[in-house]
């Protein structure tokens, strides 16, 4: 080291002056206890110090819950008198924008009375497994003003229940839930509308939620290629739609619970009643 660099230590006497301090240090190590040897700090959280002799590596998630359906494919269909107006704010389209509040109601399958269509999408097919599952949430849509484009509070009135909360696992896969219907082809549904929380499958071919039966599922990752294909042919003028046979994936759960609704020519139903959608 060069000590003529160092202020501190030179001028007149500076040598005797370090001299001196270097017998006080000496001096007063002599008459001190022995020290404990110093503990070294801990690297901080996902590092590893100069010393150590293995590695630690942090956790990773490596698999996302919205991750592609593996070997899954999709097609468009032909769509009868395809609607030109944005469908992203229409509620008839978006549930999401439509919106549903809780309400205190059974959280179970409950019994109606009256006819029943046979061929009615049956909603146990959402799922893998074909189960009839836990109900942990029951909620009614909101009303629509559609000269100022908001809300308006649930109407009274049946049926007491028209969305569901069904238990579900983070990332479980659903499927189009069969029915007796056909678009064409052998194609059930259509993908009316869809985003990255939610579809709207279609069971007849119009561009409309007005005939026929209308299925709404939020709360799930829609499968990355199946949402790229909707918006391709909606940016296209909503000609053709991708379209999807009874039992086909379409996404996967994004937590613990999705949300079901269902309508009948455009009148929201009770998705817990069993004659209607848990007969087989």
């Amino acid at each position: 080291m060069d000590i003529r660099r160092r202020p501190w230590i030179t001028g007149p006497g500076g040598l005797g002056a370090v001299g001196g301090l270097i017998l006080f240090l000496l001096h007063g190590l002599a008459g001190a206890p022995a020290a404990s040897p110093p503990v070294p700090s801990p690297a901080p959280s996902g590092t590893v110090g100069a010393e150590a002799t293995h590695r630690v590596f942090l956790p990773l998630v490596l698999r996302s819950i919205c991750a592609p359906i593996p070997g899954v494919t999709y097609e468009v269909f032909p769509v009868i008198n395809p609607v030109s107006f944005n469908v992203a704010d229409n509620p008839d389209y978006n549930l999401l924008l439509l919106g549903y509040v809780p309400v205190n109601e059974y959280k179970g399958l409950v019994d109606y009375g009256g006819d029943f269509d046979p061929g009615a999408p049956q909603l146990r097919f959402l799922f893998g497994d074909h189960r009839i599952p836990v109900i942990l949430n029951t909620y009614k849509n909101n009303g629509w003003d559609w000269e100022r484009h908001q809300r308006l509070p649930p109407p009274a009135g049946w049926p007491p229940v028209s969305v569901v909360g069904f238990a579900v696992s983070p990332g479980e896969i659903l499927y189009l839930p069969d029915s007796g219907y056909r678009i064409g082809a052998d194609f059930q549904a259509h993908v009316l509308y869809a985003d990255e929380n939610q579809i709207t499958l279609k069971y007849t071919a119009e561009d409309s939620t007005a005939r026929g039966y209308t299925v709404y599922i939020t709360n799930l990752c829609v499968e990355p290629s199946l949402l790229a294909l909707y918006r391709q042919w909606n940016a296209w003028g909503r000609g053709q739609l991708p379209a999807l046979r009874g039992g086909q994936p379409l996404g996967r759960a994004r937590g613990t619970q999705i949300d079901v609704g269902i309508r009948d020519n455009n009148v929201f139903m009770d998705p817990r009643s069993r004659k209607d959608w848990w007969r087989r």
